[in-house]
């Protein structure tokens, strides 16, 4: 009697068993394969449910870099000087050419530059036929002496020394205080040269008579210029022929407010300013535009369409709805410490600058410009436009028993404040709060300052009327509407703190969790598989032992019936 041996042999491969067929034709590898992608599926749903976190992750950076070149935007417009531009034109730019600054009055003036300021400037008559040449032929150090703005100075120039080592010694002084020594020449002689730094009638440089060093003393120098300050007349003021304004330098940025004069040479001039409303206008422009950039990239991650029933990635967000809201109250708010009644401009919707409430309008829920009244307020008072949009700690009282005195940038916040004080029959303060918070409060000089922790911190007000009995009143510094979104901007986009870091790192924590999960899974799935092969490889052998049985009985059965036969 013989036996067949099945030709199927199971095959291992890393620890793993693989079926390459059977002899009764069943495929366990490809059933094992199915089996193991039903599992497989649970991976793909965790993986796919990620990857919607991580999407939503990237519109919040989507929507950071948007909210960050806001900030950078509003930035480049945040003081007056920067939004209210002004132009001013000088009949003869060689004469005299004009700054302007935001606080420049439009208008005309006549500028008469009858004098420049000068500084003085003195030189050796006597020349050397080098640079090199010794000036100090004695075994001794001598001294060399000069006077500055009144003040004398001495300096020590020792045996052997030349002309380029004593225009050294002068310069490097630390006691110097603005005279610059160099050595010149003529063409066939060198020479010393002093000169005053400073301009105006109190920057004289005087050689002294008594210097030790021969040969450079009072005597042996000659003067080149004199010091000498600007000589001016403004619109024709001072009356008198021989009376003039005088300034030490040739920079004169107190005689017309808001303008610095630059004086170049003797002549008269007209100086006309004015507000360059096209200007403002393009910045007004650009503000609404980038707020509408921002506005629009939230409308788009938090939309939902009801016809379709489809919803945005980031829609019902509660940081983004936080953002939203911020944002949109920060712009039709009244402006920071301004009034309805005391201002001229205290809300954008005075601008013509509004929201878009007509629901199907393709601006719907943005900001609006209405040119007409932009335009009709920029011509009649762009200066008040500029302070709602661009006011920086600009300070104000209500009571004349009070007025600011100074506040710490940065810290004081801007805002109005409530201020009262109560003063005794000699006329000292004997107590004051701001905002009902009390203040600290100094008998001798009157002056209250805001208590450290409160938005008042380093809000400093002198208390002008003393008589006997309580004073109240209030004190606001302003803000301009792009000042007061550059700061909400930063808090929005902070890097510790701020909502869409802390959605950012929640979402993070979110991600890591599914990645265990998908870790987990796979683990759980290599188990299954591993198993399963460890299962049919047992069917296997079981099925290949009764194919060997099965033909080992027909080879008998075979036989007994041919001995029957």
């Amino acid at each position: 009697m013989s036996s067949t041996i099945s030709a199927y042999t199971p095959v291992t491969t890393s620890g793993q068993i693989t079926f390459s067929g059977l002899g009764n034709g069943t495929d366990f590898d490809s059933l094992i394969t199915k089996l193991v992608q039903v599992e497989q599926s649970r991976i793909t749903t965790l993986q796919t449910w990620k990857q919607s976190w991580v999407d939503k992750q990237e519109c919040f950076q989507e929507l950071n870099s948007a909210m960050l070149a806001l900030k950078t935007t509003l930035e480049g417009m945040d003081t007056e000087g920067e939004f209210l531009v002004k132009t001013t034109d000088s009949t003869n730019s060689s004469v005299m050419s004009v700054s302007t600054g935001s606080n420049a009055l439009d208008g005309s003036h006549s500028v008469e530059v009858v004098r420049l300021a000068t500084a003085k400037a003195m030189v050796t008559k006597t020349g050397y036929s080098s640079a090199d040449t010794d000036i100090n032929p004695s075994s001794t150090d001598a001294d060399f002496k000069y006077a500055y703005q009144g003040t004398t100075y001495t300096v020590s120039v020792g045996a052997n020394a030349s002309l380029t080592d004593l225009a050294s010694i002068i310069n490097n002084d630390p006691n110097n205080a603005g005279v610059k020594a160099s050595v010149v020449y003529d063409g066939s002689k060198y020479y010393l040269q002093m000169r005053g730094m400073d301009t105006g009638d109190a920057a004289s440089l005087i050689i002294a008579s008594n210097s030790a060093l021969s040969g450079f003393g009072a005597a042996n120098f000659s003067t080149i210029t004199s010091n000498a300050s600007a000589q001016l007349k403004l619109d024709g003021w001072p009356t008198a022929s021989d009376a003039y304004i005088t300034r030490e330098t040739n920079t004169v940025s107190d005689l017309v407010s808001g303008l610095t004069l630059n004086l170049k040479s003797t002549g008269k001039v007209t100086i006309t300013t004015a507000t360059d409303t096209d200007a403002v206008r393009e910045h007004i422009q650009t503000f609404v535009e980038q707020m509408n950039t921002v506005r629009t990239l939230l409308q788009d991650l938090t939309k939902y369409d009801s016809s379709s029933q489809q919803a945005s990635i980031l829609t019902g967000n509660y940081g983004l709805q936080i953002i939203d809201t911020q944002l949109k109250t920060a712009v039709a708010g009244k402006g920071v410490g301004f009034d309805y009644t005391e201002d001229a401009f205290s809300v954008l919707s005075q601008l013509g600058i509004s929201t878009d409430a007509e629901e199907g309008s393709q601006t719907e829920g943005l900001l609006i410009i209405d040119g007409d009244r932009l335009n009709e307020v920029l011509a009649s008072n762009a200066s008040g436009a500029a302070e709602l949009f661009a006011a920086n700690y600009l300070g104000r009282t209500n009571s004349s028993d009070m007025a600011l005195s100074s506040y710490i940038s940065g810290t004081t916040k801007c805002g109005t404040y409530d201020v009262s004080y109560t003063t005794n029959a000699s006329g000292k303060i004997t107590g004051a709060t701001i905002n009902g918070h009390e203040a600290i409060w100094h008998s001798n000089s009157n002056l209250i300052t805001g208590s450290h922790g409160y938005d008042e911190a380093g809000l400093v007000i002198k208390a002008i009327d003393v008589s006997a009995g309580t004073h109240t009143g209030s004190v606001s510094l302003k803000q301009g509407k792009t000042g007061e979104l550059v700061d909400l901007l930063g808090q929005l986009t902070n890097s510790t703190d701020g909502p869409l870091h802390i959605l950012d790192q929640n979402y993070d924590d979110i991600t890591a969790m599914i990645d265990d999960k998908i870790a987990f899974e796979q683990r759980r799935i290599n188990t299954y598989a591993s198993n399963l092969r460890k299962r049919f490889a047992k069917v296997d052998s079981m099925l290949s032992t009764y194919s060997q049985m099965q033909s080992q009985l027909d080879s008998q059965i075979s036989q007994l019936s041919s001995s029957s036969s």
